[in-house]
């Protein structure tokens, strides 16, 4: 079973950017593999918190997990919560963390930085994208895939992303020679220390372009339009965010992708209202079924279906649907259905219908006499939220 990821990184729930970023750095370096050879306990500790890090610095990611915990990246979700796949995915991920300072300099030399092990680093990576998406009743209680075409910056197909005119248009960096870092050395008290950075020149690419792309002028994206297929899961709510890895801006020359970010909307419903996991329905009957007793069709998300009104009903009364609600998103319960009854007032009435309302209502029988088992309005309503 996954570790909470605030416990992980050792802060609270409500700690600050800046206090997760400080947390990450101490536990990382607790845990970093050139202060631990070997040890692969600390290693899975390291990843570990990489993962942590990756969901709580990221503002819609952290608050998913504060409202869903781990289960708002399972299987569907979008993404988010994987954690790297490997100790080069880490360094890469989260450069501004482990590269530029002193940090990986203590500890081998700031070989890890970015640039190093796993290839030099991509572009610049692209910015999110944020769509809103509106979703009937029906939908959100069985889930849906939905198809958007997205407007946004997409990969240069003249180039491939590259950025330059052809494959002679890509130069060596004459700053780097092609590492993608330069590597600086002082003397400290401490002693000699060294710290690798990105190279100011090709900005860790390692290569230069000596002519651009004539179709994205070297930037290896342009502006288009991208259907996108989204699965949404069943049970998402009104602005619930999920996202989508890797499917917002492309970055530029070569650089990740941005992510997308979905914002559910719930269109309103001509008969049903949704509270929380169940659903609410005015049900309006007249004096003589509420007295004789009826059979009535009511809507429901999963189509229509038939209860029993039984004789004597009083107005007021709720009655449960058990399991007509909307399921819990990525989990195993499901509200219900409740049906308010409302016996219906005529407001017109003409002189027969008078005469006859009179003549019953001087009858002891209408008159009213609740006892200890008519319940008031607001003990039906708690008895039908517990």
């Amino acid at each position: 079973m996954k570790r909470d990821y605030y416990e992980i990184l050792g802060v609270s729930k409500g700690a600050s950017a800046d206090e997760i970023k400080k947390a990450y750095r101490k536990v990382a370096m607790q845990f970093h593999p050139d202060r631990n050879p070997g040890d692969k306990a600390a290693e899975d500790k390291f990843k570990e918190a990489a993962e942590a890090y990756e969901i709580l610095s990221d503002a819609d990611k952290k608050a998913k997990y504060d409202r869903f915990g781990h289960q708002a990246f399972g299987p569907g979700t979008g993404g988010g919560g994987r954690g790297a796949s490997n100790m080069e995915d880490i360094f890469s991920q989260f450069g501004d963390i482990f590269g530029d300072d002193a940090f990986g300099s203590f500890f081998g030399g700031g070989g890890r930085g970015r640039g190093s092990s796993g290839g030099r680093p991509q572009g610049q990576r692209g910015s999110n994208l944020r769509i809103k998406m509106k979703l009937t009743l029906e939908e959100i209680a069985t889930g849906v895939t939905k198809n958007v075409k997205v407007k946004k910056n997409v990969t240069c197909t003249t180039c491939s992303g590259s950025g330059a005119k052809d494959k002679n248009s890509v130069t060596t960096c004459n700053t780097c020679h092609g590492s993608g870092q330069v590597k600086r050395v002082t003397n400290t008290f401490l002693g000699q220390m060294q710290t690798v950075t990105a190279c100011p020149t090709c900005h860790g690419q390692g290569q230069t372009i000596t002519a651009k792309c004539t179709a994205c002028r070297g930037e290896g994206r342009v502006y288009g339009e991208e259907t996108i297929s989204i699965d949404i899961p069943a049970g998402v709510s009104e602005g619930m965010q999920l996202s989508m890895g890797g499917k917002g801006n492309a970055g530029e020359r070569g650089g990740p992708n941005g992510d997308l970010i979905i914002q559910i909307e719930e269109e309103s419903h001509q008969e049903l209202h949704r509270d929380g996991l169940n659903v609410a329905y005015d049900l309006y009957i007249s004096f003589p079924d509420a007295a004789f007793g009826t059979s009535v069709e009511v809507p429901t998300i999963d189509g229509r279906a038939k209860i029993k009104i039984p004789a004597g009903t009083q107005s007021g009364k709720i009655f449960r649907l058990k399991g007509k609600g909307f399921p819990e998103v990525q989990g195993y319960g499901r509200g219900d259905q409740l049906v308010y009854v409302n016996i219906w007032t005529p407001q017109d009435l003409n002189s027969e219908e008078k005469a006859m309302l009179e003549k019953l209502n001087s009858s002891s029988n209408f008159k009213p006499k609740p006892d200890k088992n008519n319940k008031s309005f607001f003990e039906r309503v708690k008895e039908a939220f517990n």
